[in-house]
């Protein structure tokens, strides 16, 4: 019997879902298409009526890992802005807890080299998703809509410069083997960052 196509859309989020959550927490390369499926409830061979190829699944996986993690910043910030809310946002990206949970955490973090060298697909992806969390912080800095074309950049600007900051020092937390100097590391990184003049 055929699916219908609300069974055949909820099953292709599933599998983008547990895919996001498998690529973050073991990467890209390390993870099969067999064990995503099989995690999902569901055979190898129905892969390709969802998918066209790994780099379609990846780049669908990357765009929903975003869609998390943005709704956690924004439910951090709250209605806060300028320096309470760009502090509330790094303080929940570079928390513990998202350091700990890398299959629900931001994708640039946990699967960023690998999002590079994908193919077109999946970096316009991950580009995307870069955009989407620059805006966020842009937002809180000053506003990307916000002032005269100088001050748009000015935020976009330190915004970059934030997110960039905030990715490479959870992937350094979460390389770190002693658990003293994975939180100092995230800590000091805090501090600095809620130095950014807003």
């Amino acid at each position: 019997m055929r699916k219908s196509k609300v069974e055949t859309a909820e099953t292709h989020r599933r599998i983008v879902e547990v895919a996001a959550g498998m690529f973050r927490a073991n990467g890209i390369h390390a993870t099969g298409l067999a064990d995503i499926m099989a995690a999902a409830g569901l055979s190898h061979g129905g892969f390709y009526r969802h998918f066209e190829s790994k780099d379609q699944l990846v780049a669908e996986a990357c765009e929903a890992g975003t869609s998390g993690i943005l709704a956690a910043l924004e439910a951090a910030a709250g209605e806060r802005v300028g320096a309470d809310g760009v502090r509330a946002i790094v303080d929940a990206y570079l928390s513990p807890a998202h350091r700990d949970t890398a299959a629900r955490g931001c994708p640039l973090a946990g699967m960023g080299s690998e999002l590079a060298r994908g193919g077109p697909g999946t970096r316009a992806a991950a580009s995307r998703s870069a955009d989407e969390l620059i805006a966020l912080i842009a937002g809180r800095i000053g506003g990307m809509g916000e002032g005269d074309d100088a001050q748009r950049e000015a935020s976009r600007a330190r915004a970059v410069f934030a997110l960039s900051t905030m990715i490479g020092a959870l992937t350094l937390a979460r390389i770190a083997t002693d658990p003293q100097t994975s939180a100092t590391l995230l800590a000091d990184v805090r501090q600095q960052l809620a130095a950014i003049e807003v």
